[in-house]
């Protein structure tokens, strides 16, 4: 079943929030491959027919979890991005939201199985990235959009510059938490990354 079927007979009731819960929790300790349907079913204190009941597709399942937790991670980066503030104020607070989501459980777990998962489900990775990085992009996107017009960024290329922010504040510690060097990083490393991104942001593209 293709992820587009598949969501169209999503069907929500009373228990579909009890389900996802399950669902995230065996997702993150099994990962995607080795969470059962079973386990799903036991986690979430349902039947396997009430499972089913609303997601016939453990593929989509799964992408409605990630889509869930994504979601939630792009309406707060949406509450900052909608602010007019300068600059200054508002990326040193998105970097940090950017760089904690990274260091989260379900975003390295979410990342891994959608890596793993890419060739045989293409539309896993392709639903992740439209509800996570690629949301983000947007929403980061629609600030300095704004900034550029109250003139306090000067960028030619808005969504370039918006993957460029994403990326910088994935310097030094993501690549640690991709290949299992160190999982654990401090206030004061999480600072350090996000302020280093903010400063060579707004050394390429704020007003001289």
């Amino acid at each position: 079943m293709t992820a587009n079927a598949a969501l169209a007979t999503i069907k929500r009731g009373r228990k579909f929030d009890q389900v996802l819960e399950g669902a995230r929790t065996v997702f993150l300790r099994d990962g995607f491959e080795g969470a059962s349907v079973d386990d799903i079913a036991a986690e979430a204190g349902v039947s396997k027919a009430t499972l089913y009941a609303y997601f016939p597709d453990k593929r989509m399942l799964f992408v409605e979890v990630a889509k869930g937790e994504c979601q939630r991670q792009a309406d707060e980066a949406e509450a900052l991005v909608t602010l007019t503030a300068p600059p200054q104020m508002v990326l040193p607070v998105a970097a940090r939201k950017i760089v904690d989501f990274f260091l989260t459980d379900f975003g390295r777990s979410t990342f891994r199985i959608c890596v793993a998962e890419a060739e045989r489900f293409p539309e896993l990775g392709q639903e992740f990235y439209a509800t996570g990085p690629g949301l983000l992009n947007e929403r980061i996107s629609a600030y300095l959009t704004g900034a550029v017009e109250r003139g306090e960024l000067v960028i030619e290329d808005i969504h370039l510059a918006a993957a460029q922010f994403a990326e910088l504040c994935k310097a030094d510690i993501f690549p640690c938490v991709c290949f299992g060097i160190k999982r654990e990083f401090s206030v004061d490393d999480r600072n350090r990354v996000a302020m280093g991104a903010v400063e060579m942001f707004l050394a390429r593209y704020g007003v001289k």
